[in-house]
């Protein structure tokens, strides 16, 4: 085996063991904890109600944090992106994919006319 294959072996195996299976450990027993759980339970709703607040912070560091080559797109543009997928996933009967795929398409379709 030479140098690099051992070294990207390694790699894999950090990445594995860093990253897969401690999320995957926390998921599993999530699954296992959530199986109990009926869906009206004020437990339930408060699960909800966190995953839901940090998926506004996400989006709200996006638009007005970006990082990145997101950085360098203007906020208008930004806001204009997350409108279009709004109405999409409303127009949609309320369908994530759609409502992403339509943020996705107005983000990039701006980005390519502003050049």
């Amino acid at each position: 085996m030479t140098g690099a294959a051992m070294s990207e072996g390694a790699a894999l195996l950090i990445v594995v063991l860093v990253g897969f299976l401690p999320t995957e450990i926390w998921r599993s027993l999530a699954v296992l904890a959530g199986r109990r759980l009926e869906e009206g339970s004020p437990v339930f709703h408060w699960v909800k109600a966190v995953a839901t607040a940090l998926l506004a912070a996400v989006v709200a560091r996006l638009l007005f944090a970006p990082a990145g080559a997101l950085a360098a797109v203007p906020l208008m543009l930004r806001l204009g992106a997350v409108a279009g997928g709004v109405a999409g996933f409303l127009a949609f009967r309320r369908s994530v994919f759609v409502g992403v795929l339509v943020g996705e398409i107005l983000l990039i379709a701006g980005i390519m006319l502003s050049h």
